[in-house]
């Protein structure tokens, strides 16, 4: 299974990270069914990108690229996101990469110009365009050698098909991030990356290949035309596995629009990663799921009706949390438990949405048919799936009490410590009749607006 990676030359944000998750739910439900997965997800670390922001900043590409890698790692292990088999960087494949190419050019399906770049010729695969169905006719392709003709944009849109740059040649621009190439110094185009990283670690031909749907193309055409053109090996991949869009309140996320939310903009909201991590898979990932804040409450109340449904079950079974908790992870089999209709649905084609509204079906004929042990360990393995971390501490809510009646509230903790309950319910009642709320915990209150 081969994941088109981040470009790290920035955090990362809500959208990159519902097609990873998406991505680690669908390992995640291999695993379960028994199935060893080698899952390798690329580190994009020299591009257009990450070359121009580092060049504004004054750092080398190795020490930019660090920061926003180890940030994204940072994301991934707060929701929860398995770690991938074998995550290698662009920066340590040059050789692959300059094998492919000079290989492709070798075969006549690439061309170099005399700027020392080298370019793939579209028009020598008959294939080209059979994933995201192109029109052959509407295909631009180049009948010379001319760069200034040929496309050297690492990412373009859909309407600019054209021969696309393998190698570019070294630009003023460029800084000191360039290699020696056999046509000159230069560094990689995008696409050749995956190409030849995938090809290392999974073969000329493997199962799997996951990204968002907006990499369909350019970017997944142009590997597919790279690879089987180079091999000769076709198909290169067996399987797609693209995620649909994710728009914001109804609008598509961008900066402009101040809708382009990260993950550390949602957890300083108060909402946990686990509830952030539901609300990006609650809609089926081929479809375009409209993010919402409402939908980020609806996560916490699904997370919070599956905790109290669950833990009346763990009672009744004398299963404690921390006993449960052993439990989420890919070792029991759902199907023939209370949960296998669960199960079932998650595994046509990761369909999370009737997963979910099966765990809560399960739970209420449960009030009927008590569960047992072994559906609790079903549960467990659904939930690993999922890679829904629950009974998570929840961050405290900040209180934004006036000084005085957080005086009332501390002498009434004080006087319910010292038992003097009568003193209690009167500063109780003190508070609530200037518009606040004291709720009792085990360790101390909260306080709220009434």
């Amino acid at each position: 299974m081969y994941c088109c990676g981040p470009t790290v030359y920035g955090p990362a944000h809500i959208g990159n990270f519902r097609t990873f998750i998406i991505q680690d739910v669908l390992r995640r439900t291999l695993e379960v069914a028994g199935i060893k997965v080698k899952h390798v997800r690329n580190i994009t670390d020299v591009d257009d990108k990450t070359i121009r922001e580092s060049q504004k900043l004054g750092m080398s590409l190795k020490d930019f690229t660090k920061k926003w890698e180890d940030k994204f790692h940072e994301d991934c292990k707060k929701l929860n996101l398995l770690p991938p088999t074998v995550e290698p960087r662009a920066t340590e494949h040059i050789k692959e990469q300059l094998d492919m190419v000079e290989t492709l050019v070798n075969k006549g399906h690439a061309y170099p110009v005399s700027d020392g770049s080298v370019y793939f010729k579209i028009s020598t695969d008959e294939n080209y365009g059979k994933l995201s169905r192109l029109d052959k006719s509407s295909l631009a392709t180049q009948s010379t050698n001319s760069a200034g003709d040929a496309n050297n944009a690492d990412e373009y849109e859909r309407d600019n098909v054209s021969d696309f740059a393998l190698w570019k040649g070294r630009k003023p621009e460029d800084g000191e991030n360039y290699w020696k190439s056999p046509w000159g110094e230069g560094r990689p185009g995008w696409h050749i990356e995956c190409s030849a990283m995938s090809r290392k670690y999974l073969g000329d031909t493997f199962d799997l290949h996951g990204g968002g749907i907006d990499l369909c193309f350019p970017h997944h055409e142009n590997e597919i035309a790279q690879s089987e053109c180079a091999t000769g090996v076709s198909p290169s991949v067996r399987k797609w596995f693209h995620s649909a869009h994710l728009m914001v309140e109804g609008e598509k996320m961008s900066k402009s629009l101040g809708n382009l939310f990260r993950l550390d903009d949602l957890l300083q909201k108060g909402y946990t990663p686990a509830q952030i991590r539901l609300a990006l898979i609650s809609g089926h990932y081929r479809q375009q799921l409209n993010f919402t804040f409402k939908g980020l409450d609806d996560a916490k109340s699904a997370i919070s009706k599956l905790e109290k449904s669950l833990s009346t079950s763990l009672e009744k079974l004398s299963i404690t949390k921390d006993a449960f908790l052993k439990k989420i992870k890919a070792g029991a089999k759902p199907e023939g438990t209370a949960f296998s209709q669960a199960w079932e649905t998650l595994c046509d084609d990761i369909n999370v949405p009737r997963c979910l509204g099966e765990i809560f079906t399960a739970f209420a004929k449960a009030k009927e048919t008590p569960l047992i042990e072994a559906d609790i360990d079903a549960l467990g393995a659904i939930l690993y799936a999922l890679g829904l971390k629950i009974f998570e501490e929840k961050p405290e809510e900040k209180i934004d009490a006036p000084k005085e009646i957080l005086e009332i509230a501390n002498a009434r903790w004080e006087a319910k410590k010292a038992k003097n309950y009568a003193l209690a319910d009167e500063l109780r009642g003190k508070a609530l009749a200037e518009g606040w709320v004291i709720l009792d915990k085990k360790d101390g209150f909260d306080i709220k607006k009434a």
